[in-house]
């Protein structure tokens, strides 16, 4: 059965069959051909793949992106951190990076994240004389972060997957983004000196004060979100129900910019975005169930196992594995395969499970700056309208901070676990 589904799925990879499509063939394909089971199974996995509470937070929490996104949202937060961090050397791209880690606590998504934002930074940042590929890759890097910074939607995959809380996960994504934010701002700042970007003029405290009174609706989405859900009084299910009002409520009676015609282009870009993700969970879960059927899981564990007794080399070999499979495998996808097969591994060797998710997780948002599949990357080549060559050479720096800062978290568990230790205390 093994070989068939692994053959069966390199051949749709080959022909460029979409991933998930990938999946449910090659499971089909082995079901058909290298078992006795009825091809039911099939079926009933699509549907046990997807019913499941937690999941229901996808859609809602790509519904809140899309109205916080056409609410004006995006526009006013790049509006104040442009008046926090524009006047330093590569001013833009700095404001870029900021005004991409507020948005990530709320869309919860890189791809949106990335496209938000880079509408507004990539071609305020091309008007000011900044290479149109350092640009583009200023914009993909920053937008990477969509998934570390709670919300994550790959985060609620994984706590689902493998039985992680997924309320700990969000806490344990702070300091990692935190720190993937700042390492990214410092590489710009010495990049934008070296290549003579200006920096803009300070525009004065009130300009902050003014601008942070206009973005404080988008500001507090993120507090209200993780502040219900550590405090008891909604699950994170329920946490992005609560953000969809919360994006209807500011977008038509605060800010005013939604219009109820908008609302069907809104919905169609949520459901769409949250078929995608649904297609793949369904069809990775019997993918995935065949794997279990075949004890691969069980084989890889007792092969790390044997290979090393060292936790830091267990976690090097992993990681490397990780990198090199976000290059070509979407992150949702990665997470449903790879979660039953690594998770027994790592609490073998006594791995807190909330450390190995955020460091999963991370690792595979790393792949988004990388080809073939670099979402981030199309998404702002797309936006700066150039050619995928023209932005690797600049995007190499904050690749090579983002490892840093992986390796860093990987080695040092307490900087994912300090917040989530410190809220269960």
């Amino acid at each position: 059965m093994t070989i068939i589904l692994f053959i069966s799925l390199l051949v749709c990879f080959i022909i460029g069959m979409p991933i998930a499509f990938s999946l449910g063939v090659a499971s089909v394909a082995t079901l058909q051909f290298g078992s006795n089971l009825p091809m039911t199974l099939a079926a009933q996995r699509l549907f046990t793949g997807t019913d499941s509470f937690p999941l229901m937070a996808i859609p809602f929490f790509m519904l809140a992106g899309e109205l916080m996104e056409s609410g004006g949202i995006s526009r006013r937060l790049f509006d104040f951190a442009h008046a926090l961090v524009g006047f330093v050397f590569g001013g833009l791209a700095m404001v870029a990076v900021v005004a991409a880690m507020f948005f990530a606590g709320i869309s919860g998504a890189a791809a949106a994240d990335t496209a938000a934002v880079g509408a507004v930074s990539i071609p305020a940042m091309i008007r000011k004389g900044y290479d149109k590929g350092f640009a583009a890759a200023v914009q993909a890097a920053g937008g990477s972060i969509g998934v570390i910074i709670p919300p994550s939607i790959p985060m609620i995959i994984f706590g689902v997957v493998g039985g992680v809380s997924i309320g700990k996960l969000f806490m344990g994504g702070f300091i990692p983004g935190a720190l993937i934010g700042g390492g990214l701002m410092a590489a710009n700042y010495f990049l934008s000196r070296r290549a003579g970007y200006g920096k803009e003029p300070f525009q004065g405290f009130g300009r902050i004060f003014k601008t942070f009174s206009s973005a404080i609706w988008a500001l507090l989405m993120p507090g209200i979100i993780l502040g219900g859900i550590l405090g008891g009084v909604f699950t994170p299910t329920e946490a992005a129900v609560i953000a969809a009002l919360y994006g209807l409520v500011v977008g038509f009676a605060i800010y005013r910019e939604l219009k109820i015609r908008d609302l069907p282009r809104i919905f169609a870009k949520a459901a769409i975005s949250t078929s995608t993700i649904m297609l793949l969970i369904a069809t990775a879960n019997i993918f995935g169930w065949i794997l279990t059927a075949e004890r691969v899981p069980q084989n890889v564990a007792a092969y790390l196992v044997s290979l090393t007794s060292s936790p830091y080399v267990l976690y090097a070999l992993i990681l490397l594995c990780l990198l090199v499979i976000g290059t070509f495998m979407e992150t949702s996808a990665s997470l449903i395969i790879l979660t039953p097969v690594f998770l027994p591994v790592i609490q073998k060797f006594g791995i807190d499970p909330v450390h190995f998710g955020v460091v999963m997780v991370t690792a595979l948002a790393i792949g988004m700056l990388t080809p073939p599949l670099g979402i981030c990357l199309f998404i702002s080549c797309n936006i700066a309208e150039i050619q995928l060559s023209e932005i690797i050479k600049y995007v190499m720096p904050f690749l090579a901070i983002m490892i840093g800062i992986l390796v860093l978290i990987t080695y040092v568990p307490d900087l994912v676990l300090f917040i989530p230790d410190l809220m269960a205390k």
